[in-house]
């Protein structure tokens, strides 16, 4: 990750120096197990993502809001200058290990169900709470919803959402049970670490994933991270307020167009570029003009 944009980018020693390690090394030479580890893909990704969003920069490229899914909004913030990328590093390096040591290994999971209205998803979770905790973690754009929670409860749940008419309900390859109620110890942990960060106003506005508002206010920033921790990730109302908002390009920074993907489903009318290496880069430059 980030080699093809910039293996020579001073951000790699800020980021040895913020984390205490060689993020470059592991990023370029793995092994793939240790990079895998979510105290150590947290802000890999991270990394990378500013690493594009330094190649938009130095060529004159600026935007008007940020935005970001659970991870990623610790990269808008860097990218509205509400965070600096050292406390943003060390700060999803902690989120990464508080959100594994959360839950025990197999208590819990994630699911991705297709083709479901959101309110018969939250229906489904409803239902299959008498096994266990489970809730919409996700709500990704029409007809793809994430649910999160205790492993028996969102098994129940994924049968339930096909029993009422889900084209699919899938289990996902996660470590954790992302954005649900099983991660506040994870969320108060996070808020201890948030409170010793001094947060500044964004120059630009981030529309949240908890509110799916425009927040610019250096002094709500913190809150807004810690409930992202257990509460669901509302993209699809993210993308349709940046398209209330006039917003008509949308560039997506880092590895891979998974967003990109998302936001042509929620507002086609959008452009839709990306950045994660030289050829999407001059592809995004170009379109830019």
């Amino acid at each position: 990750m980030g080699r093809e944009l910039a293996a020579d980018s001073p951000r790699w020693a800020e980021a040895t120096a913020a984390l205490g390690f060689d993020l470059r090394r592991l990023c370029f030479e793995g092994p793939e197990s240790e990079l895998m580890l979510t105290a150590n893909t947290q802000p890999a990704i991270l990394a990378a993502s500013i690493l594009a969003l330094d190649a938009l920069t130095a060529r004159g490229v600026n935007c008007d809001f940020v935005a970001g899914h659970s991870l990623g909004e610790y990269s808008a913030l860097v990218a509205a200058g509400g965070l600096s990328f050292a406390d943003a590093l060390r700060t999803v390096r902690a989120r990464g290990q508080f959100m594994q040591e959360a839950v025990p290994a197999g208590a819990g999971a994630m699911a991705a169900v297709l083709g479901l209205s959101r309110d018969l998803v939250a229906a489904a979770c409803t239902e299959a709470q008498i096994v266990g905790p489970v809730q919409v973690a996700n709500l990704n754009g029409p007809g793809q919803t994430v649910i999160a929670g205790a492993t028996a409860a969102v098994q129940r749940a994924a049968e339930l959402a096909k029993a009422k008419g889900a084209k699919r309900a899938v289990l996902l390859p996660v470590s954790a049970p992302f954005h649900s109620s099983l991660l506040a110890p994870a969320a108060e942990r996070l808020a201890g670490v948030l409170a010793g960060i001094r947060f500044q106003d964004l120059r630009v506005p981030l529309v949240t994933n908890v509110d799916a508002e425009p927040l610019s206010a250096g002094g709500e920033i913190a809150g807004s991270l810690v409930r992202q921790v257990t509460a669901p990730v509302r993209w699809e109302e993210i993308v349709q307020r940046l398209a209330k908002e006039s917003v008509t390009v949308c560039v997506e920074l880092g590895p891979g167009k998974v967003l990109s993907g998302l936001i042509r489903r929620i507002a086609p009318e959008l452009t839709v570029l990306n950045v994660e290496d030289q050829a999407s880069l001059a592809v995004t430059l170009e379109a830019l003009g």
